[in-house]
């Protein structure tokens, strides 16, 4: 029996799928490929993670930055996807003589609470404190000390990326991992805060598409939808 054609198999498959999406979308080339390895690195495909981190770096993007994009989601994916991507850009980078060099760090342990409460009130607006006046005092430790202390607190108040980017990777984090759908709708609400647009949550569903899947795809769609209808 004959091979099949080699646009036809999944290698195939996927290059052309992404021959596509960046003749669609107008996200910038650096978001494009932080959008890819965040929804990599929420699934944990490693081999993927690596493919996306060699193109992200021939990109142009730094090692830095793709370093700060996994940060990002550690609340989110788990440490556990977040430290196995990182040491897929240590291979990477140790294969290609790269360091990181910069500390983009800004909280210690006595501020990082206080710093992260700034953070997702801005994006959420001041209801935050009425949440957390009204959280019941066994699961304080989980929706206000974690939830503002690491979800916000460590990765949001990081140099590197803007706040509107760690809210637009936010999205994309929860997005790839599913099932998440009321956090996806939350968020879908915070990067409108941040000024973030529909054509670019759209762009960011496109990008992540041919990672996650129709399924995923077209339930965050729906939530953009009820956000932001289209303009006719």
């Amino acid at each position: 029996m004959a091979a099949p054609a080699a646009e036809h198999t999944l290698a195939g498959i996927e290059s052309r799928l992404y021959q596509e999406i960046s003749a669609q979308v107008k996200l910038e080339p650096k978001m494009q490929h932080l959008v890819k390895i965040s929804a990599v690195t929420a699934l944990g495909a490693q081999a993927l993670l690596r493919q996306s981190i060699e193109e992200a770096l021939d990109g142009g993007v730094s090692a830095d930055i793709i370093d700060e994009a996994i940060i990002q989601g550690a609340p989110y994916a788990g440490l556990a996807r977040a430290i196995d991507a990182e040491n897929v850009l240590k291979t990477v980078m140790q294969e290609r003589g790269l360091e990181i060099t910069v500390d983009h760090g800004t909280v210690t342990d006595e501020t990082r609470f206080a710093s992260g409460l700034k953070q997702q009130t801005t994006i959420f607006g001041e209801g935050i404190n009425k949440m957390h006046q009204n959280a019941k005092a066994d699961e304080r430790f989980l929706t206000v000390d974690q939830l503002t202390g690491w979800c916000f607190g460590d990765p949001y108040t990081r140099t590197g990326l803007s706040l509107k980017e760690h809210e637009f990777l936010t999205f994309c984090y929860i997005t790839a991992l599913g099932g998440n759908w009321p956090q996806v709708k939350a968020h879908v609400g915070g990067n409108l805060n941040m000024g973030t647009t529909r054509g670019e949550l759209i762009d960011a569903v496109t990008v992540m598409m041919p990672i996650i899947g129709f399924p995923k795809s077209l339930n965050a769609l729906g939530l953009i939808n009820e956000a932001a209808p289209a303009q006719e």
